[in-house]
């Protein structure tokens, strides 16, 4: 067997490169987008929050994006059940694809299934540890079942990887003047 010329390394490199690129360039630009996030004086925060959001809306697969599309569509108009259904479709074909795991989470939140919707938040989280919106859906859910240190911890969380949220700042308020309440 012939070894190839050394010549040719930079072929290969490029090949390589080519292929493996849409994943890197991907994730370089949720690394720039959450560092701009970070920073105190970003004030379109809104703006980058919502160019995370359309990279994490992303699957790579066009009828991926449909289904989760339909899923939202359907939560939007209240039909869960289709939802769930459309949804569930996706995590079956998907399961590497956080989004769908976090979109079926809302649903099932809004069902009032709270453990299948934290089950699947678990699962987004395991799959995309950076994902706000899950760790804000999981304080949230600790909350409504009383836990109210565990989901401090969770909106803090939350907190530190996307400072800019007004919701979750209001719930650690709340929660301080909860806990501050009961220690009196």
């Amino acid at each position: 067997m012939t070894r190839p010329s050394p010549l040719l390394k930079p072929v290969f490199l490029a090949l390589a490169c080519s292929v493996a690129s849409p994943a890197i360039a991907v994730a370089e630009t949720l690394d720039e987008l959450f560092a701009e996030l970070q920073d105190p004086a970003t004030e379109n925060w809104q703006g980058v929050e919502s160019q995370i959001w359309q990279e994490w809306s992303r699957s790579g697969s066009p009828s991926m994006d449909l289904l989760l599309e339909r899923g939202r569509e359907a939560i939007a108009a209240g039909d869960l059940e289709a939802a769930v259904d459309h949804l569930t479709a996706l995590t079956d074909h998907a399961p590497d694809f956080a989004e769908g795991w976090n979109a079926r989470a809302t649903a099932f939140y809004q069902e009032g299934e709270l453990g299948l919707a934290v089950a699947d938040i678990e699962r987004t989280l395991a799959l995309n540890p950076r994902h706000f919106g899950a760790l804000s859906g999981f304080g949230m859910i600790l909350e409504e079942l009383g836990h109210v240190k565990e989901a401090l911890e969770v909106y803090d969380a939350a907190l530190a990887i996307h400072p800019h949220q007004p919701n979750v700042e209001d719930a650690i308020e709340r929660i301080k003047r909860e806990l501050g309440e009961q220690e009196i």
